[in-house]
């Protein structure tokens, strides 16, 4: 008997500044093996328009490995550009929305930048612009402040029942 050819898949990593998405999916990456791209970290470094980044991502989708995506999901908008992209070349995806509390995210962007005018600034500009996902995106919500174990057993499980 033929098994059924599973489906290339991606992971779309979401949350606020310096909630733990980039602890997470540099990890989880590492752990199972799979390619990771950063692209706010991509976007500042090259200078990059959105534009160029969607291009990027879909190149990278054409490959049919497993993806890690960080970034350039902060609007439903966003994530639906990017949703579509992965649905034509075959993907499934899911969105995991890493979730810290304001006060944790505030003290780590004032140790990242060295200075509260920059985090507030970074903070109050990033946080603004967010859109919360949708329950139709039926995000894996994980904590930023659980361990790595946890959130990886988490994911798993997210991962195994949207699956069914």
């Amino acid at each position: 008997m033929e098994g059924k050819k599973s489906k290339s898949r991606a992971l779309l990593i979401f949350g606020a500044p310096c909630s733990g998405k980039t602890t997470f999916s540099e990890k989880f990456a590492k752990k199972f093996d799979i390619a990771y791209y950063n692209f706010d970290e991509i976007r500042a470094q090259q200078r990059l328009t959105h534009k160029n980044i969607i291009l990027i991502m879909s190149l990278l989708a054409r490959t049919g490995k497993t993806l890690i995506f960080e970034g350039g999901l902060d609007t439903e908008k966003d994530r639906e550009e990017v949703y579509n992209l992965l649905r034509a070349a075959g993907y499934d995806f899911s969105l995991i929305w890493i979730q810290t509390d304001v006060s944790t995210i505030k003290s780590r962007l004032k140790n990242k930048y060295k200075s509260v005018n920059m985090a507030k600034e970074v903070y109050d500009t990033t946080v603004s612009a967010m859109e919360a996902p949708t329950e139709i995106e039926r995000p894996i919500i994980l904590s930023g402040k659980h361990t790595f174990e946890t959130q990886t057993k988490h994911v798993l499980a997210g991962l195994a029942d949207a699956n069914r």
